[in-house]
């Protein structure tokens, strides 16, 4: 079980950005993407504010993200990442295994990383953060570099829609294709 103290958990301007996205996807018909709420216990509430300063993790969580783009199931979680390399220990086992189950459902997962450092924005396919946990697994690196991210999965913006990450979801459903 994990706790947090009254700073609140990282990752919310990326997960501010995605939510504004989804709302602009939800109005325009484009998918239909839900925010997973992580359930907490309160352990400490501020009288006066009557802010939780103090909870625990009631379980472990899967994904950020669900829900469906055009009739295609798809589920992500969004990771910052303040320097050049991403830390496996940021994505959690059992997060790995329910991303694989719902791609064995024909769904699709993956992953939405900000390299907050140079203010880019990546999707990172499953395929390819099975690659860096199996070579963890091996005894290799515990981690991965922006350098081994694919660059032509970098997410853009497109006027109101802050983290345009529908056209990488195409992108990537071309390659499963061929």
């Amino acid at each position: 079980m994990g706790t947090w103290k009254s700073r609140g958990l990282r990752g919310s301007t990326l997960e501010d950005m995605i939510n504004h996205s989804n709302e602009v996807y939800r109005e325009k018909k484009l998918a239909l993407i839900q925010k997973i709420p992580t359930p907490i216990t309160p352990i400490e509430i501020h009288k006066e504010s009557r802010h939780i300063t103090l909870a625990y993790f009631d379980q472990k969580s899967t994904v950020d993200y669900i829900g469906a783009v055009q009739g295609i199931p798809v589920c992500f979680d969004a990771k910052e990442c303040g320097s050049g390399t991403f830390p496996l220990q940021n994505l959690h086992a059992h997060q790995l295994r329910f991303m694989e189950d719902f791609e064995a459902q024909g769904g699709i997962a993956f992953i939405i990383l900000h390299f907050t450092a140079l203010d880019e924005i990546y999707y990172v396919p499953l395929a390819d953060i099975r690659r860096f946990w199996k070579r963890m697994e091996e005894g290799g690196r515990k981690s991965f570099t922006y350098e081994e991210v694919d660059k032509t999965m970098r997410i853009g913006r497109h006027r109101d829609i802050l983290v345009h990450y529908l056209e990488v979801i195409q992108k990537d459903l071309d390659r499963r294709e061929t």
